[in-house]
């Protein structure tokens, strides 16, 4: 059974090396998993229009301390989803990344959309602009800052075929997510990390309450009961009509839609109201912001890019785009909805998370 009270000399080195920002965990079958340590904090720090703790610190009505993320982009590894650094990241289907996480043990976790905010929120306020591998290898806004090409070729060279993907953390510190040594590694580029706990139904967006959707028992699947629309007149949490036609539900929609409560817009930063009649309210755009699924602002250069894809009857939700995506792309803000939940891609990638039960 995985536990954090292990203490070995990997752990204690990478804690100490860290400066207790990183730790290493152990899964059931006593395989380590280099994650990042994310400290509980209140909305309010974020904004003065937030109160309360952020959600994805509320576990089945349990406020928790801090939660884990992967250091690395998942790796599978005898049947379990690993956090490692040089690897080659796991191009597997959203559903067996499902699988595979699990297998870890309790408390073990595919990334959700919840903890993508908690941790992309605080980037933005602090101004960091992470980058990434959004250019076959280097980044796409600057040749300087490069990995280590899995097929081993020069990423300034221009190459465009074979494995363009970077190893895990084998880039720069512009690649961490605040900068520094200690921090999560290619958030941006690389792989678009596909997330648990939200997705896409026709164009209506559905969340798991708070940070449920890392509960080992929660039903993921696209016939659960779990799912939740946003009423965009008030931003409570309503029970879906399943085809994706809830009334008053808060939807994203292609650039000319007139629908009520619906956003539209070219990218990510410019999103918009659809409607006038029928805007989306402020209650339910802060909803949205929490975890980072509408832009705290919009004036800043640095939110990046959006893409839509509306047909889905259920679609999963990825973020951070992936090494062929280019500058429009490489953001920590980034997001694509509607990827398949059941087909792996080699520009999708999944990252697993921890909390103590």
């Amino acid at each position: 059974m995985s536990t954090i009270l292990i203490k070995d000399s990997l752990r204690a080195s990478v804690e100490a090396a860290s400066g207790g920002a990183q730790t290493v965990l152990y899964t059931a079958k006593g395989q380590p998993t280099f994650m990042n340590i994310i400290q509980k904090y209140d909305m309010s720090t974020i904004g003065s229009s937030f109160v309360g703790t952020h959600p994805a610190f509320i576990i089945d009505g349990v406020e928790k301390s801090q939660l884990f993320i992967g250091t690395y982009e998942g790796v599978v590894r005898n049947g379990e989803l690993l956090s490692l650094p040089n690897q080659s990241f796991a191009q597997i289907s959203f559903q067996a990344g499902i699988s595979a996480c699990l297998s870890n043990g309790a408390g073990h976790h595919l990334m959700t959309c919840a903890e993508w905010g908690a941790v992309a929120l605080p980037v933005f306020k602090s101004g960091v602009m992470p980058k990434g591998n959004s250019y076959y290898g280097r980044s796409a806004t600057d040749a300087t800052q490069h990995g280590r090409r899995a097929d081993g070729l020069s990423p300034n060279a221009g190459v465009t075929t074979g494995n363009p993907w970077i190893l895990t953390g084998s880039g720069p510190l512009s690649f961490r997510h605040n900068n520094k040594y200690n921090g999560i590694s290619d958030l941006v580029g690389n792989a678009r990390t596909m997330l648990t706990g939200v997705r896409i139904v026709y164009g209506e967006i559905q969340v798991i309450p708070n940070n449920n959707g890392a509960l080992s028992t929660i039903d993921l699947t696209a016939a659960s009961s779990e799912w939740r629309a946003i009423d965009g007149r008030t931003g409570d949490l309503i029970v879906p009509n399943g085809s994706g036609t809830t009334p008053y539900s808060v939807r994203f929609g292609n650039v000319g839609s007139t629908d009520p409560y619906t956003l539209v817009g070219g990218s990510f930063r410019y999103l918009g109201q659809a409607s006038s009649a029928y805007p989306v309210s402020e209650a339910a755009l802060n909803r949205l912001k929490i975890l980072d699924l509408f832009p705290i602002d919009q004036t800043a250069a640095s939110i990046g890019g959006y893409q839509l894809i509306l047909s889905s009857a259920d679609g999963i939700i990825s973020r951070g785009g992936h090494y062929a995506d280019g500058a429009g792309q490489e953001s920590i803000h980034s997001i694509r909805l509607g990827d398949n939940r059941s087909t792996p891609s080699v520009y999708n990638g999944v990252r697993p998370a921890y909390y103590q039960p």
